[in-house]
């Protein structure tokens, strides 16, 4: 039977999305197209900055919570250590990704795509673990005070990176993704956030994909 969807499953959705738009289109990357590559690494920063933040707020927050509750120490050693892992695997593909933006070389696009591989194995690897052994210990949870409270924490951001986050990840959604989404955060608060707010992305990383 196919576990439920989760706002965590959304997130991850969109990572994959991606993951799988930036693979594609350094494939097709034309020799000497610096527009096109400096259009894909800012998307990929962008990716990057969303994926970073949501990590960081489980290592704040989430894993912190659980550890109270008595959860499995190895389990939650794993997460961290995978996190850390993607930091590493993020950090070395963001810097191929700006040498490619540099030069639109072919040498440099080969290498941004080695990377950028790298980086979708190593990430698919914990959003599938953690979505396959953490996410049932969360559900355990998510009816106490204490994941309210964490839930209050991770809600907190500036407006612009709300809204940026809204527009991140409804560009593309899947039909399925966007009726949960839909269902767990009213369509006109998303709206306006993403269109005040999250002008940003909409001017500078949408256009990359359209």
């Amino acid at each position: 039977m196919t576990a439920p969807l989760s706002m965590n499953k959304v997130i991850h959705g969109a990572v994959r999305r991606d993951l799988d738009r930036l693979s594609t289109g350094l494939a097709e990357l034309r020799d000497g197209d610096t527009v096109r590559a400096a259009g894909l690494a800012r998307a990929f920063a962008h990716l990057r900055a969303e994926l970073t933040r949501h990590h960081e707020g489980e290592d704040a927050y989430i894993w912190p919570m659980l550890e109270k509750k008595g959860v499995d120490p190895g389990l939650l050693s794993a997460m961290e250590s995978e996190h850390g892992a993607m930091s590493d695997s993020l950090a070395e593909t963001d810097v191929a990704m700006r040498a490619l933006a540099r030069s639109a070389s072919a040498a440099d696009r080969e290498a941004a795509r080695a990377a950028m591989e790298r980086t979708r194995e190593v990430v698919d690897r914990h959003l599938t673990h953690e979505e396959t052994d953490m996410e049932p210990v969360i559900a355990r949870y998510e009816d106490t005070p204490e994941w309210k409270a964490v839930e209050k924490k991770l809600r907190k951001a500036p407006l612009p990176v709300v809204g940026g986050f809204f527009a991140w990840l409804t560009d593309g959604m899947s039909d399925e993704n966007r009726t949960y989404f839909r269902a767990t955060v009213p369509p006109p608060v998303v709206l306006v956030f993403s269109r005040v707010f999250g002008r940003e992305y909409r001017r500078d990383v949408a256009p990359v994909w359209s």
